[in-house]
């Protein structure tokens, strides 16, 4: 038993070893198999590649490539011979993509201009493109070369990549000139064995090409590459296999529709979007002709599915008109705001804007308004007895408004007509527009023409007409639309009017802001007077009189530059203004001087008597210069310091006595001496001098009781005090 134990084991062991021995044989005869399979497929790919047969010459690469990576994945047995085929294998790949891209370059060959951007259409006309129509030779290869050539790109997998390519070129140099340059028009030249396509120049009837021509020549191009390279069905993954097989000119569509539908959209659809509501029937040939285009482009095979977005955007045209006449309007409203704001018109209560006619109202509109007009029959025949205003009442006074702003009322009223017309949602759409056109006036006008509006008074008075003319209309501008607008907007939304106070604000501020430098200016002028005093010095009397000369040509020249512009109303309250803050300064001055020659008093009467005759000659808000005297003699009711600056040249020449009997100021006297024996010291001559008239009383408190109004008695005028 012993003896055959060991028997058995020596059978096992010898067992062991001889399968391990078949298995290394095996395994060096599945290299060795390997081995001869990479070597037959480079020799059968260098056949092929010799007879020009791309298809079998690329399959035979791709078994040597499928044998190396076999040798490649034994593990534990590595051959230095491998990296040698490795490098063979790829040399002769290159070799392979060589020779496959000669081929394409004489299938297809591009002359491309020499800058790598289309500016222009010149320089898209040096564009061609050469199409082969035959083989060089009918028995260079089995088939079909462009199948061929192609076929063979696909096995090796740069099929995707090399059409990529040539779409992006295609994209760049054909298609996308062809829809932004309306000049542009494809031709195409046959040759013997080529096809040549390249550009055209025609002059253009419109700015922007209608898409029925687009259309048209984009078809014609895909069409010819659809018919000398792109119609042949490959198989992707070179097996032969029916699930794998594409045809050409789906996989291009692919790569380049969606780009291709952009800017077709962006170049061309956009503009075709009509401008108003009454041209939208006429756009039903724009949807059919996208129809038929993407029609055309399934049949040859670019398109696969149902609507895509270029047909998508045609057919949704009643948004996109919405949007687009917002942004029209819009963009040309803030072209106005823009625009310069010297150029104006003069507005009476005779003009008007431009207002539409409105369409007639439905029957449940026309029944509403009949019963409005019957009762307002009835209020008016009741009110025919009572007084009547006058037509103009609530109509805006004469005055200049911008040219632009006339126009953006008219933008207004013709956009809100439209809405009339239009569906429910564009009719929101524009209602609102509307409304961002003047909410856009608010934001832009005053930054635009910050620096015009501060520096130049007219162009502030000019704003400011502009702000109240937009406000006027604000009042009845949505009820003249309210009754014709979409029953959403009925109930109340269609209406202007909360913006009337913002409008009116924003003139006036705008005003008072120019009104304020005015004023400043004519401050700074009085500075230069050196307080009115000294008047016996001939150099302070020079610059007192040259300060008033100043004031009074400051106020002329803003007259002429505000006449005919203000309404006459706000013309005469901003000079009166002006006027009264010069004469209110003069009059601070001179009550604030504590000693007064007679000198003097001579000296400040006749710069007073300079602003008395020529103040009121300030006052031109007519061009016609009769018409403007009724004006000047109404200075007191817009002056508030007028009367008291008249009552000051007065006391300036008067004696005692004539201080005394205006007023009842005798009684003042004897309370402000703190000395009755003082009185011996008034003289019955004339003093002017009030200083020396009272001594060490409170000059101040004396020139003020001067200045006040009369009174009737002295009892009275001590109460006062």
């Amino acid at each position: 038993e012993y003896i055959q134990i060991q028997d058995l084991n020596v059978a096992i062991a010898e067992f062991t070893e001889l399968k391990q021995q078949l298995e290394r044989d095996s395994l060096v005869l599945s290299v060795l198999k390997q081995l001869q399979k990479f070597d037959t497929a480079i020799k059968d790919y260098s056949t092929a590649l010799l007879e020009k047969k791309y298809v079998a010459a690329a399959r035979h690469l791709e078994t040597a490539r499928s044998s190396l990576k076999m040798l490649e994945s034994r593990k534990g047995f590595e051959l230095k011979v491998l990296k040698a085929l490795g490098t063979e294998l790829t040399v002769q790949t290159q070799n392979m993509f060589y020779h496959l891209g000669e081929e394409w370059r004489q299938m297809v060959l591009w002359k491309l201009p020499p800058s790598k951007e289309i500016s222009s259409a010149e320089t898209a006309m040096q564009t061609e493109l050469h199409l082969r129509t035959v083989p060089l030779k009918e028995d260079q290869v089995a088939g079909p070369p462009v199948a061929s050539v192609l076929q063979a790109f696909a096995v090796l997998g740069e099929l995707h990549t090399r059409l990529k390519l040539f779409g992006q070129v295609l994209l760049k140099y054909i298609l996308k000139p062809l829809i932004s340059y309306p000049s542009l028009w494809p031709r195409l030249e046959e040759q013997p064995d080529t096809v040549v396509l390249h550009f055209e120049s025609a002059e253009p009837n419109l700015e922007h090409p209608s898409p029925m021509e687009v259309f048209g020549k984009i078809t014609l191009v895909l069409g010819v590459l659809h018919k000398h390279l792109l119609s042949v069905s490959l198989d992707e993954c070179g097996e032969n296999d029916k699930d794998s097989t594409v045809v050409l000119a789906e996989m291009l569509g692919d790569m380049i529709w969606e780009e291709v539908s952009g800017c077709l959209i962006q170049e061309c659809l956009v503009y075709s979007i009509p401008a108003n509501s009454s041209k939208l029937e006429q756009y039903i040939e724009v949807i059919k002709s996208t129809e038929e285009f993407e029609k055309s482009l399934k049949n040859m095979g670019f398109l696969k599915g149902d609507a895509t977005d270029l047909l998508k955007y045609a057919r949704n045209v009643n948004s996109h008109f919405a949007n687009k006449k917002c942004q029209d309007v819009i963009v040309a409203a803030r072209k106005l705001m823009t625009s310069e704001i010297h150029n104006t018109v003069k507005i009476t209560p005779d003009s008007s804007v431009a207002i539409p006619k409105l369409p007639d109202p439905g029957a449940g509109d026309h029944l509403k308004m009949q019963k409005a007009s019957k009762m307002l029959h009835n209020e008016l025949i009741n009110l025919e007895n009572e007084t009547k205003v006058s037509q103009h009442t609530f109509s805006l006074p004469p005055c200049h408004i911008s040219v632009s702003v006339e126009k953006l009322m008219e933008l207004a009223y013709q956009t809100l007509l439209e809405a009339t017309t239009s569906t429910d949602q564009c009719c929101i759409q524009l209602f609102y527009s509307v409304r961002n056109i003047f909410h856009l006036f608010y934001d832009v006008v005053p930054i635009y023409h910050k620096e015009n509006l501060q520096k130049l008074p007219q162009l502030a008075a000019i704003h400011h007409n502009n702000c109240m003319y937009i406000a006027h209309h604000l009042l009845t501008l949505g009820h003249q639309f309210r009754y014709r607008l979409t029953n959403i907007l009925y109930d109340g939304a269609a209406t202007f009017v909360d913006l009337v106070p913002g409008f009116r604000r924003l003139g006036m501020e705008c005003f008072l802001a120019q009104m304020r430098v005015q004023k400043g200016e004519l401050l700074e002028r009085l500075s230069s007077a050196r307080n009115f005093s000294n008047m016996d010095n001939e150099e302070s009397y020079c610059a007192a009189n040259k300060a008033a000369r100043q004031v009074l040509h400051q106020l002329k020249r803003l007259g002429k530059v505000w006449q005919d512009v203000l309404p006459v109303n706000i013309y005469c309250k901003a000079m009166g203004t002006l006027l009264n803050t010069a004469l209110s300064e003069i009059i601070h001055r001179i009550t604030a001087l504590e000693d007064i020659s007679t000198e003097d008093a001579d000296r400040l009467h006749s710069l007073c008597q300079i602003m008395l005759e020529e103040g009121p000659l300030v006052f031109t808000p007519l061009l016609e210069e009769n018409n403007n005297k009724k004006y000047q003699e109404e200075v007191p009711v817009y002056v508030q310091k007028w009367m008291m600056f008249k009552e000051l040249m007065i006391i300036l020449q008067a004696n005692l006595q004539d201080i005394v009997d205006r007023g009842g100021v005798k009684v003042t006297i004897h309370k402000m001496l703190p000395n009755p024996q003082r009185q011996k010291s008034v003289k019955p001559d004339r003093y002017v001098s009030l200083y020396s008239l009272l001594s060490q009383c409170n000059l101040r408190l004396a020139l003020f009781i001067s200045l006040q109004p009369p009174w009737h008695s002295a009892d009275h005028f001590s109460c006062y005090l």
